[in-house]
C-alpha cells in the first residue's frame, strides 16, 4: 500500500464533510479496476500512521495512531482508487441523524434544509456533493442506508460477514457491516466487485412487496415509492404482497435494539467508564440505556434474533427480491429538535431498517424520487449472499434514477 499522507489538508468543499484534526490521504495503485477514481472513508476506518476518531474528540485524543490499514481500504487502494480524505461520523456511530454534538453537522447537498442522515454522514455528503466518486461507511442499524436515502444516493449494506471488519472501530459486531455510496449504480456495482471479490449473479424471478414496511411510510411519499414498486412489478410478473414480520416490525425492533445496545456497551462501555466523555442528547441517552441491559435480557434477545434470522431465511426464497421503503419519508428538517427526531422519527425508521440487520441480509437503497424537494429512497433486499444480484439489478434497471445532487 502507498504511504499515507497525514500532513495535507482535506479537500476544500462547502458541505463540511471531512475531518480536519485527523485528515489522511493516499494514492491508489498505478493500475486497477478503480484506477482514476477517488474515494473517502468514514472516521472509523484505520489508516496506518493516522489516528481514527470514531466521531468523538475524546476517542481521537485517547487512541494512538493505527499500526495497520483497514483491509477494506487496502483493497480499494490496490484496485487503483485514490483516498482523498476521512469523513465525519455521528458520535461513536450511535445515531441516524447526521448531527454531531462535538463537530459540525455536514450539509446535505441534495436538500440543504434537511438532515444529511447518519452515522455515515460525511461519506454520503462527500459523494452527493461530487467531491469524491464513492465513499465507505458502516451500517449497523441503518448508517449507510439512511444517509444514502436522505442525500439521493445509491448505497448498500452487504451480507453480514461478507467483507472483513479488520481495522474498523468495534461497535455491535452482530450487526456491523461495511457499506458504500455512489451517485450511479454502475459504480456501486464496480466497487462491489472489488470488495466482494465476485462478478457472477444468478438473478431473481419473484418480487415480494413488504406490506408491513410500506404501511410505516409517510402517505405523501407513497406515490413516488409506488412508481418504483411498479417498475419492479413490470420486471417480475410473479409478485406477491405480504408482511415481513408475522408478529410486527415493532416487536422485531425491540429485539434488535436490546441486542444492539448490549453489544455496543460491551464494545464501548470500558472506554466510556475510563474516560468519562461528554455526549450530545440522544447519543448520551442511548448509551446510558445500553449500560442497563443485563445478561439475561441480552441472552433472550440473542435467542430471539437467531429465530428471526431463521424465519427470514425460510420466508425469502433463493430467487426472491424483497422491496420496501428505505426510510418512512424524506429527511426531517435540519432544524428539527433532538426530541422530534428521537420521538417522532427514529423508531419508525428503525422498524424499516432492522429486518436486514436481524437477518444479516444485503440491502441496496435506490434514489427513487423527490418529495417536497428532498430525495426518497426505495430499497431492494434479498437472501444472504445475493449482494451482487442486487447490485446488478440496480445497475441494469435504475441507471436513470431521477435525483442528482448539485455540484460541490
Amino acid at each position: 500500500m502507498p504511504p499515507a499522507n497525514t500532513c495535507d489538508h482535506p479537500p476544500a468543499e462547502r458541505f463540511g464533510a471531512f475531518c480536519h484534526d485527523n485528515h489522511v490521504g493516499a494514492p491508489g495503485a498505478d493500475a486497477g479496476p478503480l484506477s482514476g477514481l477517488s474515494f473517502a472513508i468514514k472516521d472509523v476506518f484505520d489508516v496506518a500512521g493516522s489516528r481514527t476518531g470514531f466521531g468523538h474528540p475524546a476517542w481521537l485524543a485517547s487512541h494512538e495512531p493505527a499500526d495497520a490499514t483497514a483491509a477494506t481500504v487496502i483493497r480499494l487502494l490496490d484496485a487503483g482508487a485514490d483516498l482523498i480524505g476521512r469523513t465525519l461520523s455521528d458520535e461513536l456511530c450511535y445515531s441516524l441523524s447526521g448531527e454531531n454534538f462535538h463537530y459540525r453537522m455536514p450539509v446535505n447537498p441534495a436538500a440543504r434544509d434537511r438532515l444529511p442522515g447518519g452515522s455515515s454522514s460525511g461519506s454520503a455528503v462527500a459523494v452527493a456533493g461530487k467531491i469524491v466518486d464513492f465513499a465507505l461507511g458502516t451500517d449497523c442499524g441503518g448508517s449507510v442506508r439512511v444517509p444514502a436515502a436522505y442525500c439521493g444516493l445509491f448505497g448498500i449494506r452487504p451480507t453480514h460477514g461478507r467483507i472483513p471488519l479488520t481495522g474498523i472501530c468495534r461497535f455491535a459486531p452482530r450487526f456491523d457491516t461495511v457499506g458504500w455510496f455512489a451517485r450511479d449504480p454502475a459504480l456501486l456495482k464496480r466497487v462491489g466487485e472489488v470488495l466482494l471479490g465476485e462478478t457472477s449473479t444468478s438473478g431473481f424471478n419473484r418480487l415480494v412487496i413488504a406490506t408491513d414496511a410500506f404501511e410505516r411510510c409517510d402517505a405523501h411519499v407513497r406515490a413516488v415509492l409506488d412508481a418504483g414498486v411498479q417498475r419492479l412489478s413490470n420486471l417480475f410478473p410473479d409478485h406477491v404482497s405480504q408482511p415481513l414480520s408475522p408478529e410486527g416490525l415493532g416487536t422485531w425492533l425491540d429485539v434488535f435494539r436490546t441486542l444492539q445496545a448490549s453489544e455496543i456497551w460491551q464494545s464501548l462501555g470500558p472506554w466510556i467508564e475510563r474516560i468519562h466523555p461528554t455526549f450530545g442528547d440522544g447519543v448520551g441517552q442511548r448509551l446510558a440505556a445500553a449500560a442497563l441491559v443485563d445478561c439475561t435480557e441480552a441472552a433472550s434477545a440473542r435467542q430471539r434474533a437467531d429465530a428471526i434470522a431463521s424465519e427470514l431465511s425460510a420466508k425469502i426464497g433463493e430467487q426472491d427480491l424483497v422491496c420496501l421503503p428505505t426510510t418512512p419519508g424524506a429527511a426531517p428538517p435540519r432544524d428539527s429538535s433532538t426530541a422530534q427526531v428521537e420521538n417522532d422519527y427514529r423508531r419508525q425508521a428503525m422498524e424499516l431498517l432492522c429486518p436486514a440487520g436481524l437477518g444479516g441480509l444485503p440491502q441496496v437503497t435506490i434514489p427513487i424520487g423527490v418529495v417536497d424537494g428532498a430525495p426518497v429512497g426505495l430499497s431492494i433486499m434479498a437472501r444472504r449472499g445475493k449482494d451482487m444480484d442486487l447490485l446488478t439489478l440496480a445497475a441494469q434497471c435504475f441507471s436513470d434514477a431521477p435525483f442528482q445532487p448539485e455540484n460541490g
